[in-house]
């Protein structure tokens, strides 16, 4: 029987079991609590800690406690006013059962004070990203042989001490020592059978010097016996391996905004918003996601991180001139053959005439036969304009694969984000 003992040291004397235990048993109302602060908080604070309250009645547990049994009269000790049968009077107050203590009282019902704790960064990740994932996510084979790991292939005779494989190694040594006593312990067998029937021979006819010869020869045996060795160089085994060629599940990600003059200041923090919790859901769950991030008013451009989330440019609307360097982009350097290609769009939904005729054709006819998913969210409190109308027909087109969403304002950023990004049951 084997024991493990777990001695790490658990952060401010708490159990790491123990909380483990309890988010687990409380985690729909943390959810709730978290999907709560993911609405409240700014773009600067989005992926920090949060301090969570639970109330008292959810988490209380029934308790069962032996009582006394049968019937029983008790009169408490010191009591000098009151004898069994005695009726107590209705204490006075102020009316309304009002009692002692400070403020007045409420008639809403019953309360009870909140269990407040904090749940670290990772863990408030956890439980925002929980349930979500990039639809579609396919293995793609790849064309080079870039992209390899290494896989055991048979046992080899030389290789690097971290490679031993104990169970080969002791299982020659086993039989190098069975190979290699066989033959001594055979001939020591016989010598011993020779040497009992010398000695029992009568003692006129026994042989001395026979019988000494034989001892000898006994004794250089079991020394030989002794001599083999337990393991040796030549029983030492390693796993072999070598570097296969793996299918990638790589995938870049296309963040395109719309940082036209009609999106206002509001628009442009709930697209950023939008497009931080979805950066940090694919950095999070995702190694091996490139981002690629778009910004266009007439004209588009290819930007980093840092100019895509505080560039002030702004101009007019032509969403267009975005979905065509979107597509140079993917047939210059990202082959749909070894790539998930997947695009997130946010806009107001504002456009020039003609132009969103053009998008459409744009999506149906270039872009959607490559993508994995699009996902566009379009961030207006008014009517649709022609942008959303075009999209319809997309999304007609390809029912699985293009998702539209609308958000009004900043509380229905995260529930957007997660009906765009929920798991899909396995078809």
């Amino acid at each position: 029987m084997s024991y493990f003992i777990d001695r790490r040291r658990n952060a401010r004397n708490k159990s790491a079991v123990n909380r483990q235990r309890f988010l687990r048993r409380y985690r729909s109302h943390i959810k709730r609590a978290v999907e709560d602060s993911v609405n409240r908080r700014s773009i600067t604070d989005m992926e920090r800690g949060e301090k969570v309250s639970i109330p008292a009645r959810d988490i209380s547990e029934p308790n069962f406690r032996h009582g006394a049994g049968g019937r029983r009269s008790i009169v408490s000790p010191g009591n000098r006013e009151f004898v069994q049968g005695d009726r107590l009077r209705r204490p006075e107050g102020g009316g309304g059962g009002s009692g002692a203590g400070e403020g007045s009282a409420s008639n809403q019902g019953e309360g009870a004070d909140e269990f407040a704790f904090s749940l670290t960064r990772e863990e408030f990740l956890d439980f925002v990203f929980d349930g979500l994932e990039l639809p579609h996510l396919e293995r793609k084979q790849l064309v080079d042989i870039n992209d390899r790991r290494p896989v055991r292939s048979g046992i080899s005779r030389s290789g690097v001490p971290a490679r031993m494989n104990i169970v080969r190694s002791m299982r020659q040594a086993h039989a190098r020592r069975i190979a290699m006593r066989a033959p001594i312990r055979r001939a020591l067998r016989e010598a011993m059978e020779a040497l009992e029937q010398e000695e029992r021979k009568d003692p006129v006819l026994r042989d001395p010097i026979r019988i000494r010869a034989l001892r000898e020869e006994i004794e250089r045996l079991e020394k030989r016996l002794e001599s083999v060795p337990f393991i040796d160089t030549h029983d030492l085994r390693y796993t072999h391996l070598i570097d296969q060629p793996q299918p990638s599940n790589k995938a870049v990600m296309f963040c395109v905004m719309d940082v036209s003059g009609s999106m206002t200041q509001s628009h442009k923090d709930i697209a950023k918003r939008f497009f931080l919790l979805l950066y940090l859901f694919l950095e999070r769950n995702y190694e091996r996601v490139e981002l690629v991030f778009i910004r266009h008013h007439t004209a588009a451009r290819e930007v980093d991180e840092e100019e895509f989330f505080y560039s002030r440019e702004t101009g007019g609307t032509i969403v267009s001139s975005a979905l065509s360097l979107l597509d140079d982009v993917i047939e210059q350097r990202y082959p749909p053959g070894q790539w998930n290609l997947y695009v997130a769009q946010a806009s107001d939904g504002d456009n020039w005439d003609d132009d969103s005729g053009h998008c459409r054709k744009l999506l149906s006819e270039r872009l959607m036969p490559q993508l994995q998913y699009y996902a566009y969210v379009e961030i207006t409190p008014h009517a649709h304009q022609t942008l959303w109308e075009e999209y319809e027909r997309v999304q007609a087109d390809y029912p699985e694969r293009f998702s539209m969403r609308q958000i009004v304002e900043a509380g229905d950023i995260y529930p957007v984000f997660r009906e765009l990004f929920k798991r899909r049951e396995a078809a």
